[in-house]
């Protein structure tokens, strides 16, 4: 049975940064480790190159529509992920391809719904919200959120551990403690090196939205064979 799942499991799992950083990219990779193991798919982190350096605007959003459904075009993957908390070109990617398509922010919050029962998420700055606002709501998901939370940092910010890691940890007790969330949600794929540490500093749940997309990806690709 087992030689039998490994066998069913093999493809590629494409992950795309829509941003141009490398260094996001390279921490949505490590932070994927553990879905990788012999016999299962390739789980491949790409950057797009076209993209700003972090997607912070819903014109940021627009313009890397169209390369990044080049890049789903020109690559081979068994399911793709769109590793931007803002979902961009989600449903546009998704006509360009018939393999699945996830998007992190609509793979976290579900996995958060999982764990908990109101989601408290943390952005990278105040700009961000009314734009999750606006596309939970098209997900009917309102209700089920406790709060938002802005680090006030872009995402070229996110590397500098000392400032994110003391804003992350005081954002995620606003949610906690004033917001009433049971489950936090990281509201962008350049926090994933804060996730581990965010758990064990407020004590509940905390998603990566990059890791809970890969692991419905994955399920998905076990589903299908």
């Amino acid at each position: 049975r087992a030689a039998a799942w490994e066998r069913d499991m093999s493809g590629r799992i494409l992950v795309i940064n829509p941003n141009s950083s490398e260094t996001v990219t390279g921490d949505i990779d490590r932070a994927l480790d553990g879905f990788r193991g012999a016999g299962g798919p390739a789980i491949d982190c790409i950057t797009l190159a076209e993209g700003p350096p972090g997607i912070e605007t819903e014109r940021h959003v627009s313009e890397v529509v169209a390369p990044l459904c080049h890049a789903i075009r020109r690559e081979q993957a068994s399911a793709v992920v769109i590793a931007c908390f803002s979902d961009p070109g989600l449903y546009a990617a998704r006509e360009v391809t018939g393999s699945p398509v996830f998007g992190i922010a609509q793979c976290g919050m579900l996995a958060a719904l999982a764990r908990g029962e109101r989601f408290g998420i943390i952005a990278i700055l105040d700009a961000s919200i009314p734009r999750h606002c606006r596309y939970i709501a098209s997900l009917g998901l309102s209700e089920r959120m406790a709060g938002e939370r802005a680090l006030g940092l872009g995402v070229t910010a996110l590397a500098n551990e000392e400032i994110v890691g003391s804003r992350m940890t005081a954002a995620g007790e606003r949610l906690r403690d004033e917001d009433g969330a049971d489950v936090i949600v990281l509201g962008c794929a350049g926090m994933a090196r804060y996730r581990r540490q965010l758990e064990t500093n407020l004590g509940c749940a905390v998603i990566d939205p990059s890791q809970a997309a890969v692991g419905m990806a994955l399920a998905a690709l076990g589903a299908d064979r």
